[in-house]
């Protein structure tokens, strides 16, 4: 079993930054994949980037040259940092690790894009 802790969500004005967080504990692989997805109301969970513990990425179109994922192993922390918002980003963010063994999934964490 992993334990995921979010932080780092907040309201932010349309073109702002926000990094979120999620550091992990418990029974952790070396071998994993951290990613964060997003669910807006009335909306499907998506994707929204993910990171291999070699360091691949994969990003969701709309987000590409917007936002970084990043990770540390040593800390089994996921990072996301997010530039120029827009609304639409708006949305709960939830940290996900998956490994050979399990699933886990973040409480979540609300990232608000609005003037």
């Amino acid at each position: 079993q992993v334990q995921l802790v979010e932080s780092g969500g907040g309201l932010v004005q349309p073109g702002g930054s926000l990094r979120l967080s999620c550091a992990a504990s418990g029974s952790i692989f070396s071998i994993s994949t951290m990613g964060w997805y997003r669910q807006a109301p009335r909306k499907l969970r998506e994707l929204v980037a993910r990171i291999t513990s070699g360091g691949s990425t994969v990003y969701a179109d709309s987000v590409k040259g917007r936002f970084t994922i990043s990770r540390d192993n040593a800390k089994n922390t996921v990072y996301l940092q997010m530039n120029s918002l827009k609304p639409e980003d708006t949305a709960v963010y939830y940290c996900n690790h998956e490994s050979l063994a399990s699933v886990s999934w973040g409480q979540g964490t609300q990232v608000t894009v609005s003037s």
